[in-house]
């Protein structure tokens, strides 16, 4: 199992302890990598055991943006409701939307932009998981009245 077109520069190859990460069970793998990979720019941190028949695949985006894809013995199915959110920079959206257009697996929607003031692509793999990735609106595309609103709901609920 080899790697995605190109590595990104960046990405954190460490091993260190995740305070939180997605796992994946799938009886396509090699096609759920791919789509992780090659769609969504995810690179492939390890396999176990290496080689062409690994039981399961660690990816990774940026820092603390892991899922680890195993290998199921029967098909599952996608819980209805649930998603994985991935934070992202603004400017990557459509370029990352575009990658996962272009790779013909999948659905893509987005960007668009979303009631609270971010951005968001949101992508549906081949096995049916959903993934967002979210970014920041940037000021000058904020939505003032929500901005406001928030900053007097935090204040009546105590948070800074």
């Amino acid at each position: 199992m080899t790697n995605a077109p190109e590595l990104q520069t960046g990405i954190d190859r460490t091993i260190y302890g995740m305070p939180a990460f997605a796992s994946l069970a799938t009886t396509e793998l090699e096609a759920t990598v791919d789509w992780f990979t090659t769609a969504l720019g995810f690179e492939i941190l390890f396999a176990m055991p290496p080689g062409d028949e690994p039981m399961l695949v660690h990816l990774r985006r940026w820092r603390y943006q892991d899922i680890l894809v195993r290998r199921a013995p029967q098909p599952l199915h996608a819980g209805a409701g649930w998603s994985v959110t991935f934070a992202a920079e603004h400017d990557e959206l459509d370029g990352l939307a575009a990658r996962a257009r272009a790779h013909g697996a999948g659905t893509v929607h987005g960007p668009a932009d979303t009631t609270w003031n971010t951005t968001d692509v949101v992508t549906v793999s081949p096995d049916g998981v959903v993934v967002v990735f979210t970014a920041r609106r940037p000021e000058d595309r904020q939505d003032e009245a929500f901005s406001a609103d928030m900053s007097r709901w935090s204040a009546e609920q105590g948070l800074g």
